[in-house]
């Protein structure tokens, strides 16, 4: 069985030296050795990297977007039905289109896999334009139908996607 001294963690050794004492404070790496990068990478996760950056720079777009959207919602409980109904639909459309933004950057940057989100975004509509602008004798599982094969190639294509860009991953987790 191992000792207490044995259990405890090796400290880093500073500059190829001796390991500091407990006394003195370990220096902070030096930001240009790419050891150090390469090793802070690893401890993150395979391939760490940021979040991809809008296309409108630092402007924060999106988030402006859910605030509207949030102020709306409430708005859309508060005032009376025919203007709250419209201002609840509204409200769900931003939020809904501010969320659907975000997962685009992110899944096409090869940052976070989205591939279900992005495979609903293109089954839904199609359920409902093939159930609304079909013919009145359509059966509904036809619609359902055609929604759960555009979900399906939806989702195919963006899977494929993800794996070019994220460099062979299939999903990512972050913590």
């Amino acid at each position: 069985m191992a000792s207490k001294r044995q259990q405890r963690k090796r400290r880093r050794r500073v500059d190829g030296g001796a390991a500091p004492r407990p006394s003195e404070p370990a220096s902070p790496p030096s930001p240009t050795s790419t050891d150090d990068a390469q090793r802070s990478q690893t401890r993150r996760g395979r391939g760490a990297k940021a979040p991809p950056q809008a296309p409108w720079g630092s402007f924060p777009l999106t988030e402006l977007v859910v605030l509207l959207a949030l102020v709306m919602l409430v708005l859309g409980f508060v005032v009376a039905p025919p203007r709250g109904a419209i201002l609840l639909g509204t409200g769900l459309a931003l939020g809904s289109l501010a969320g659907l933004e975000l997962a685009i950057r992110e899944h096409f940057a090869g940052y976070k896999s989205h591939t279900l989100l992005l495979g609903g975004a293109v089954g839904i509509p199609v359920v409902a334009a093939v159930y609304f602008l079909g013919p009145e004798s359509l059966p509904v599982w036809v619609s359902l139908l055609a929604g759960v094969l555009a979900f399906g190639a939806a989702a195919w294509l963006a899977a494929s996607t993800f794996r070019r860009r994220s460099g062979g991953e299939l999903f990512k987790f972050r913590a």
